[in-house]
């Protein structure tokens, strides 16, 4: 699955709840659960670790479709232009 279709599939499941939801509740979700991802990197397993990452990566693309900006987009800078 690529980016675009991942981001596309949180929509689906999710797109309604979070713009119910607000931005400002769905950074704080991302904060936390990049906060669970540095405890996992310290303490956790590799199994939590990548459980952890794919809830980061799911709360970004939340915040990304509530911002109606696309993911690849903002990934293709570090492609054409790193910094």
């Amino acid at each position: 699955m690529d980016l675009r279709d991942f981001q596309a599939l949180m929509e689906e499941l999710y797109g309604e709840l979070d713009r119910e939801r607000g931005l400002a509740a769905s950074v704080a979700w991302l904060c936390e659960e990049t906060g669970e991802l540095a405890q996992a990197i310290r303490k956790g397993t590799k199994e939590q670790q990548l459980h952890e990452l794919g809830d980061v990566l799911a709360w970004l693309s939340s915040i990304a479709n509530q911002l109606d900006l696309d993911l690849q987009d903002a990934a293709q800078r570090y492609v054409d232009n790193p910094p």
